[in-house]
């Protein structure tokens, strides 16, 4: 099996770069490196879920596969009151976030190596945020919509990016199976952003 970014350990050789971006309009700066997601810059749909999330500033919020840290930081950057915690299963990404955290001087957040929601079992949240690992394969992306559905509190909000041709439709109709209401909040380039209310 070879290396890649949802691996726990990546063998790829470093390779560490620092990128700017602003989201929400705010500059950030993120130090990356070889052997995670979207090394070179932030991807496009993690860009467009960041711009179309809606967070309340005392808002629960938990990041799925957080990567380097674009969307959980980007969360925490607009939960101003509440708290964010960001897990994924790859080690090097979550040192990358937890030094992205400081460089951004970011402090309301709680950073975790976890394969899916395994550190946060028996957590609630108010609002949960993921660009799931499509080449995970179908039942991985499955078990997150799941497990997200199982960690809102009622009324709470599941954000997802998932592209039209990477299986929109499918994710579409799973979330409607496990949530009160699921609606497509923008499309951008073939992305589609969904949120799923419980």
């Amino acid at each position: 099996m070879g290396d890649h970014y949802y691996s726990n350990q990546p063998g790829a050789a470093h390779d560490r770069r620092v990128l700017e971006a602003t989201l929400r309009g705010k500059v950030f700066r993120f130090t990356s490196d070889a052997g995670v997601f979207s090394k070179t810059g932030i991807d496009y749909g993690s860009r467009v879920l960041i711009e179309a999330i809606d967070i309340a500033e005392n808002a629960h919020v938990l990041d799925v596969g957080c990567g380097y840290g674009p969307m959980g930081l980007s969360a925490a950057y607009l939960a101003t009151k509440g708290h964010v915690t960001m897990v994924d299963v790859n080690e090097r990404a979550v040192q990358l976030a937890k030094e992205n955290a400081k460089l951004n001087g970011i402090s309301n957040v709680t950073i975790l190596e976890s394969d899916l929601f395994s550190a946060v079992k028996g957590k609630m949240f108010d609002v949960i945020l993921t660009n799931p690992p499509i080449r995970a394969g179908k039942s991985t992306v499955h078990t997150i919509f799941e497990e997200a559905a199982e960690h809102l509190h009622k009324g709470g909000t599941l954000w997802i990016v998932i592209q039209k041709k990477q299986g929109a439709p499918s994710a579409k109709a799973k979330l409607e199976e496990l949530f009160d209401t699921v609606e497509e909040v923008t499309k951008d380039k073939g992305y589609r952003i969904f949120k799923a209310t419980k």
